[in-house]
C-alpha cells in the first residue's frame, strides 16, 4: 500500500493532512499550497488566462488542468477537492462560474456567467445525523467540444453535455444531452436538433424531446 493510501484509509492521518493542506471549516487552501505545491502539480497551458479574482480553490491529491488559450474569467471558482477539474483548449470558463469536480470541459466550449456544475452530491438519507457530516457522492460532468452553456444555468452531477450543444439560459439539466442539440427548461428538454441530411436544425416536439427517454452512448 502506497503513502498517500495510509493517509487516505487512516482517518487521523486524514485529517492532520488535510489541516496541513487548510484551515479548519475552510475550502481554500493554504497559502503554501497555493503558491509553491499547486504551481509545481497542475498543468496550465500556453496562452491560457485565470483572472486574478478567481478563487482557485485546487488541492495537490487531485488533477486540475486548464489548456491552451483558454480563459478563467473574474469571480469564477474552481474546486478540485472531492475530484479533478480538466478544462480543454481554447475553452471559456465566464464571470461567476462555479466547477466542482469531477468535471471535464472539452475544447472549445463557452460557459456563460454563473454557471454552476457539481460533480458532488450530500447523502442526506440519515435524519439523525446533520447533511454536512454525512457521506458525500461524485459523479463526472463531462461537457463535450463545442458546447455552449448559456446564463445561470445548473448542470446536475454525472452528466453528459453532447458535441455542439446549446443549453439555453435558466436551464437545470438532469440528464444526459444528445450531441448537436438545443436543451431549455427546469427540467431541461430538447427543443431543436441537427439533421445531418437536410443540414438544418429542426424543432423536436411532443414525448421526443424528454432526456430521460433518450440512450447515449458515453
Amino acid at each position: 500500500m502506497s503513502f498517500s493510501d495510509n493517509i487516505k484509509n487512516n482517518e487521523k492521518l486524514k485529517a492532520f493532512a488535510l489541516h496541513l493542506l487548510r484551515p479548519k471549516n475552510q475550502h481554500r487552501p493554504r497559502l503554501w499550497v497555493r503558491w509553491f505545491w499547486n504551481s509545481w502539480k497542475h498543468k496550465k497551458g500556453k496562452g491560457s488566462v485565470i483572472r486574478r479574482r478567481t478563487r482557485i480553490d485546487v488541492m495537490p491529491f487531485n488533477e486540475f488542468t486548464i489548456g491552451r488559450d483558454s480563459l478563467i474569467e473574474d469571480f469564477a471558482t474552481i474546486n478540485n477537492q472531492v475530484g479533478p477539474v480538466i478544462i480543454g483548449d481554447r475553452s471559456l470558463i465566464g464571470i461567476s462560474c462555479v466547477l466542482i469536480g469531477p468535471v471535464r470541459v472539452g475544447d472549445d466550449v463557452m460557459l456563460a456567467q454563473h454557471v454552476v456544475m457539481s460533480g458532488l452530491n450530500h447523502q442526506f438519507e440519515d435524519i439523525s445525523i446533520p447533511i454536512n457530516q454525512q457521506k458525500c457522492t461524485t459523479a463526472e460532468i463531462v461537457i463535450e467540444d463545442a458546447a455552449w452553456i448559456g446564463a445561470n444555468v445548473v448542470i446536475t452531477s454525472g452528466t453528459r453535455i453532447g458535441k455542439h450543444s446549446v443549453v439555453a439560459a435558466g436551464s437545470v439539466v438532469t440528464k444526459d444531452v444528445p450531441p448537436y442539440s438545443v436543451v431549455a427548461g427546469n427540467p431541461a428538454r430538447i427543443l431543436k436538433q441537427y439533421d445531418p441530411e437536410s443540414k438544418e436544425w429542426k424543432r423536436v416536439k411532443g414525448n421526443k424531446n424528454r432526456l430521460d427517454e433518450i440512450q447515449i452512448e458515453k
